[in-house]
């Protein structure tokens, strides 16, 4: 055996009700390797990591580690963090009630000989850790809810850092992340790399593989498609193997469709001087009916606050919002949702997803309470809806009465998009619909949203991917530190002239 190899799964199979979701799965992973593990949504990735940290129970299978031939099964994360195997998951699982320190050191707390905790040196050790990750300035102190998901994702990372590990996964790390800090995390895994770690790299960041990897591992379907080194699978090779077709028309959605778009019909929605105090702001925007307009701007530039605001998820303090020319005074979003609206938040795990609740019932219960608790849908409408949007978005579950946990991000993301398309509001906005979703997955979010827009629909779209929102969106608008600077129209515009506009340079 390679003495090089730290990991090593053969032949890993794994059954959910109704999905194979691993078929005979074979991966390897060597020192000083970042290694790439990719496919589409409910292709098998965060089912073979949770098999190998012991979240799962395999069917059938071998793990070995460090090149030994005794096989090793992990029967919890913690067992896994024991032999050597650091996680960092697609969803920040920290505790936001407690310390940024307590949650680097949960459950490794350095104690008295009296059980008590040694806050100083825990506080101090925890700053130093988070330096290594570039977050110098960081109170530890402070509870982690009070940061951003960027900073929590961070410090999840500095966490795994931490522990000595042989190998560490990081699923989905840079989701949350703008690019100077995901280039802060390239540079940890740079060194890392240097010292012996093996990482397994998941996500759907096409350019973030070919920066910093040095291998790739595709799964479709639960089965192997194969593992190839960086140099020998250009882009649309990988693409066609995730996909299982050639794709090769994706730049091109734009320019094929979007320009059909009819943006010279009436307004369907004006903000005056619209201001939400410590967020964002007071800003102007008008918007035509079958518009797509996209926000752009750093994380924390105000993207999501601005969407928030028209919305009423904050209320806003000042200016006024006129919407299909009526003056909206939306004290909740149950309001705005009624004047037709629909709002797909940032947070999936948080401001969404209803996680112990069916497919079905999670995308019927927008409509149900735009419609009153006073008048029930009745079953047959739910399973009516459900089935449509469960085929037109092409979700893949066993039944509409499968528990929306148990599908993939990536297809829960789509059951979130669905139960507001059945609302059929005016005015869609979509706050990052497209983050940890497969590229094959995005493309089609991108074609519906064109499509609907055709349609009469206005979308507002808010992406951290720029060259996402130029195949997309009509006109972009630009904010920086909570301030709206400028707007630019989408027709021939380049990723250059839409970073120049968001650092200001002129």
């Amino acid at each position: 055996m390679d003495d090089s190899v730290i990991l090593t799964m053969k032949q890993i199979n794994m059954t959910f009700p109704g999905v194979k979701a691993l078929n005979n799965v074979d991966f390897s992973l060597k020192r000083g390797e970042i290694h790439a593990l990719m496919g589409e949504n409910g292709a098998g990735k965060s089912t073979l990591i949770k098999v190998l940290t012991g979240v799962h129970t395999m069917d059938s299978g071998e793990i070995y580690l460090q090149g030994q031939d005794t096989m090793v099964i992990n029967h919890s994360p913690k067992e896994a963090q024991e032999n050597g195997i650091s996680t960092v998951y697609q969803e920040v699982n920290l505790c936001p009630n407690i310390s940024v320190a307590e949650n680097v050191f949960v459950g490794r707390q350095p104690l008295t000989r009296f059980r008590a905790v040694k806050w100083k040196e825990m506080n101090a050790r925890a700053k130093k850790i988070l330096q290594s990750v570039g977050l110098q300035d960081l109170d530890v102190t402070k509870p982690l809810g009070d940061y951003s998901v960027a900073i929590q994702q961070m410090v999840a990372i500095a966490r795994a850092v931490d522990i000595q590990c042989k190998v560490l996964i990081l699923d989905e790390p840079t989701s949350s992340l703008d690019e100077h800090e995901v280039e802060k995390l390239f540079s940890v895994m740079r060194k890392l790399k240097e010292k012996g770690v093996g990482i397994i790299f998941v996500t759907h960041f096409l350019e973030q593989v070919y920066e910093v990897c040095d291998c790739i591992t595709v799964l479709r379907n639960g089965d192997l498609v194969g593992r190839y080194a960086i140099s020998e699978l250009p882009r649309v090779k990988l693409v066609a193997k995730m996909l299982g077709h050639d794709f090769n028309d994706l730049a091109s959605l734009r320019n094929l469709d979007a320009k059909k778009l009819n943006n010279e019909e009436s307004v369907i929605l004006k903000a005056v001087g619209l201001g939400h105090a410590g967020t964002i702001h007071p800003f102007d925007l008008t918007i035509s009916k079958g518009e797509v307009i996209g926000l752009t701007g750093l994380l924390g530039s105000g993207r999501s606050e601005l969407a928030r605001a028209l919305y009423a998820a904050d209320h806003p303090d000042k200016g006024a919002l006129h919407f299909k020319g009526i003056h909206l005074k939306a004290k909740d979003p149950i309001d705005s949702m009624k004047a037709g609206m629909g709002f797909l938040p940032e947070d999936r795990k948080e401001e969404s997803i209803i996680s112990d609740l069916s497919v079905r019932e999670n995308m019927v219960i927008a409509l149900q309470a735009k419609t009153g608790i006073f008048k029930l849908l009745p079953l047959a409408k739910q399973n009516e809806l459900a089935l449509q949007f469960i085929k037109a978005l092409n979700i893949k579950t066993p039944s509409p009465e499968t528990l929306v946990k148990q599908l993939s991000g990536g297809n829960q993301q789509k059951v979130i998009l669905g139960r507001w398309l059945i609302t059929n509001p005016d005015f869609l906005i979509l706050d990052e619909p497209t983050r940890g979703i497969d590229v094959g997955t995005k493309t089609e979010i991108q074609k519906l949203i064109i499509k609907l827009a055709q349609s009469g629909m206005t979308i507002m779209f808010i992406s951290s991917e720029i060259d996402e929102m130029l195949r997309t969106v009509n006109r972009l608008c630009v904010l920086r530190d909570g301030l709206k600077a400028g707007e630019l129209v989408n027709d021939n515009l380049d990723r250059h002239q839409v970073m120049a506009a968001i650092a200001g340079d002129q």
